[in-house]
């Protein structure tokens, strides 16, 4: 089960040329793996990161392909998969699509950290992540 949400191209998204300046697509794919984790995993970031709390989802990997141009003004559907669920670990793949076309296509190792170390999944996020897994054909 995919999970997707549309980003609108802003003008801070934009280099001189009007088109996406490439290092704004991973602060587009931190704002999808941060609503992911609200709409669908159950736990907010600010309910994570907030009073105290030390556990949280960091990027510890990621790798970027920019297939094609977003300009200001493009409605982008972000989609999000789970490819991969280990004991503290999940590798998410994040895709941006105009229409039809691929602009771009991410893939992010996130970690599980309790008290600012790598911890098991809690169970209930854990059933929640298994619930998006779809594999590579």
């Amino acid at each position: 089960m995919s999970y997707s949400r549309i980003i609108q191209i802003e003008f801070n998204h934009c280099d001189p040329a009007g088109i996406v300046f490439y290092p704004r697509y991973f602060e587009m794919t931190n704002s999808v793996v941060e609503n992911f984790f609200a709409d669908e995993v159950g736990r907010s970031f600010a309910e994570m990161h907030l009073d105290g709390r030390r556990n949280g989802v960091p990027t510890v990997h990621i790798e970027a392909d920019f297939v094609a141009p977003s300009r200001l003004g493009d409605k982008v559907a972000f989609t999000l998969v789970v490819r991969k669920l280990g004991g503290s670990s999940a590798v998410v793949e994040i895709t941006g699509r105009m229409g039809a076309e691929l602009r771009m296509r991410a893939h992010l190792t996130l970690v599980w950290i309790d008290n600012m170390k790598a911890a098991a999944w809690p169970e209930a996020l854990r059933a929640r992540l298994a619930a998006h897994l779809e594999t590579e054909e």
